[in-house]
């Protein structure tokens, strides 16, 4: 099930997309094993094809306040689920200092967490696609499933970190789904922009309106508030808070999980249209389902 902005056109592009591909397909059965490179330019092939840099590819996104949420006399496109409440059209939360990971999980990636974890494979299409893709066709519980292995990794492989991410990980900082309002603010920033480079939609800074992904970072995006890739479209990425009406806050989101059945999900899809790939925009899945356009990133948060 999946609900939020763009609820009928989300369902009717998915069921045009299955029914190209043929219709709703069992799941596959489950391949004896991912193919992985045994080198891949760029990533380390021993942290899970993580990125080859000082941070792994964690970006720091600086504590403080950020304007959440839309003002449709700002935004004409915004959507009613985007108001904070009946009183305000935006709020403004107070995160501390965390970090993203610069690209969506990429197939390599969840590749070497499936044969290192022995995840099931419930839909092998997920592994279908160059490595360099962001994966797709991923569940919430598989990519809580991801974040957590790698949290134990890194842990595990301390001494092979590099040393300022090695310090973070040894003081109590957590690999995790990032929060909505972490998505929100480090699509956007601070200054309330429409899209994370400015109020245009533009195809030359994301990949939507398309018929398919691209490799994770293609798109440069110089205006960006952070040196992050693909905050809109590519993919849908799921994030660890419910789904559920503004203001958001913190407690909700860890006080209600028993009772939600929704999933928040954040930046829209390669074939999606610029309204829906807007960085305020939401939208909502249950926790099972595997699509072609939802897949992850992961945050790097503090205890």
């Amino acid at each position: 099930m999946i609900v939020g902005a763009a609820v009928l056109v989300l369902a009717v592009w998915g069921s045009l997309l299955l029914s190209a591909r043929g219709g709703t397909r069992a799941a596959a059965p489950e391949p004896p094993g991912p193919a992985l490179p045994s080198a891949l330019d760029g990533y380390r092939a021993d942290l899970g094809y993580l990125p080859d840099d000082s941070t792994l590819g964690f970006v720091e996104i600086p504590g403080g306040p950020f304007t959440m949420g839309s003002d449709p006399r700002v935004d004409p496109m915004a959507f009613e689920i985007e108001r904070w409440s009946r009183e305000r059209l935006q709020g403004v939360v107070e995160l501390p200092t965390f970090r993203l990971a610069r690209t969506e999980v990429t197939v390599a990636q969840y590749a070497a967490f499936v044969r290192d974890a022995g995840h099931p494979v419930v839909d092998a299409r997920a592994l279908d696609a160059p490595p360099d893709r962001p994966v797709a066709f991923v569940s919430w519980t598989d990519a809580l499933a991801y974040a957590r292995w790698l949290d134990a990794t890194l842990r595990a492989r301390r001494d092979a970190l590099p040393p300022a991410l090695g310090r973070l990980v040894a003081s109590g900082w957590t690999v995790t789904l990032p929060s909505e309002a972490q998505w929100e603010k480090a699509a956007r920033g601070g200054d309330g922009r429409i899209w994370p480079w400015g109020g245009e939609p533009r195809a030359d800074r994301a990949r939507f309106g398309t018929g398919s992904t691209a490799p994770v970072g293609s798109f440069p995006c110089p205006e960006c508030p952070f040196p992050l890739a693909d905050m809109a479209g590519n993919v849908w990425e799921w994030t660890r808070s419910p789904f559920q009406p503004y203001p958001w806050t913190e407690s909700d989101d860890e006080e209600t999980l028993d009772a939600e059945a929704l999933w928040v999900m954040r930046g829209g899809s390669f074939g999606d249209p610029p309204q829906h790939v807007r960085a305020a925009n939401r939208g909502g899945a249950d926790p099972g389902a595997r699509r072609a356009f939802i897949g992850f990133r992961v945050a790097l948060t503090p205890p």
